[in-house]
């Protein structure tokens, strides 16, 4: 229970924080200026990733202000209002960072919508066909070569321990596994680590959490370490493929993280889309939700993880292999696993 137990208390502290030292409401009038002033102090007081991107990106949360100021105006409708603060917020370009109104919600998905899909749901379907098994949110069968392929979109949902004992004991006899998690926006970090969780015999360093602990852009705890620990139940005793994309974010990017550090595990496809901060909830004058980053996650090389994971092979869904049916990312798992390719990295 190490593992979770640090990351539960890690969490628990930072939102105690974040709770007890957000903006406060009637500090700012609900007026157009005092909403975005609002806004910019809560990202300046409590984002996580102002450093890293000032440094990644030349970032200047400043500059920022001195640059969007200029376009409020007391007069301008809430839309108008909306439509500035989500341009400000997307200079951060972070996935976790959004507002919520009753009409839109604010959003930067560069992450994924800049770069190809690599993923057809026309393609899955021809590999699924229709007598597949369910579980929770796993979808999952026994592929012509005796290769096990698991469809996982989400990890919205609690993953049960009887859905992966069901599932691992049904494709036992397979010569190997792959899981694709292609366009899989996160969820539930819990149900990535139960998941990761059955392709380990021993606990695992997979990286490290900070939280903020102060108003400053530096103000952190120190690195904690973050332990996978094996599962209770079925394990998978075989070699692995994880299918990604850059549609993989949140929760998901870290499944990515966690199953790098698993043995017989090789990562396939495109770099994922990150979202490496776990985020939290703060409020403007306006009554407007504004989430946002507020804890930083790392790799086990104390590499931040916001702007994604990069895979062991890159993999593009090609428009030759398309048009004849068939998914250049399944293939080359199929290949891995069959042994008529290499792994080409060590476990």
């Amino acid at each position: 229970m190490k593992g979770k137990t640090t990351l539960l208390i890690l969490c628990a502290t930072a939102m105690a924080w974040l709770m007890g030292g957000c903006v406060d409401e009637e500090s700012f009038a609900d007026t157009p200026q005092g909403n975005f002033e609002a806004l910019w102090r809560i990202i300046d007081e409590h984002y996580c990733f102002l450093d890293y991107k000032q440094k990644a990106i030349g970032l200047d949360w400043n500059e920022v202000h001195a640059r969007y100021a200029p376009r409020i105006d007391e007069t301008m409708s809430r839309t108008q209002l909306f439509e500035v603060l989500s341009e400000m917020l997307a200079e951060l370009h972070d996935g976790h960072v959004n507002i919520y109104t009753s009409f839109n919600i604010a959003r930067e998905w560069s992450w994924q919508e800049d770069y190809p899909s690599n993923v057809s749901d026309t393609l899955l379907r021809r590999y699924l066909g229709t007598d597949y098994h369910m579980s929770n949110s796993l979808l999952y069968r026994v592929l012509d070569d005796n290769i096990g392929y698991v469809r996982y979109e989400s990890f919205a949902n609690d993953l049960g321990s009887g859905n992966l004992d069901d599932m691992l004991t049904l494709l036992a006899p397979c010569r190997g596994l792959i899981i694709d998690i292609r366009g899989n926006g996160g969820g539930l970090i819990t149900s990535a680590e139960k998941f990761a969780a059955r392709f380990t015999n021993e606990q695992l360093l997979v990286g490290y959490i900070q939280h903020k602990t102060g108003k400053g852009h530096s103000d952190f705890s120190a690195m904690e370490k973050q332990w996978l620990k094996p599962a209770d139940g079925v394990r998978w005793q075989k070699n692995v493929v994880v299918l990604t994309n850059r549609g993989v974010f949140s929760a998901a990017n870290e499944f990515v993280k966690y199953m790098k550090c698993c043995p017989k595990v090789t990562i396939v496809g495109d770099r994922t889309g990150g979202g490496a901060g776990m985020p939290f909830s703060s409020q403007l004058p306006c009554g407007w939700s504004v989430r946002f980053s507020a804890c930083p996650m790392y790799d086990r090389d104390g590499t931040c993880t916001e702007f994604g994971i990069e895979p062991h092979r890159y993999v593009a869904l090609t428009d030759a292999d398309f048009a004849r049916g068939i998914d250049t990312l399944i293939e080359t798992a199929r290949q891995i696993l069959t042994g008529s390719q290499p792994a080409s990295h060590t476990p």
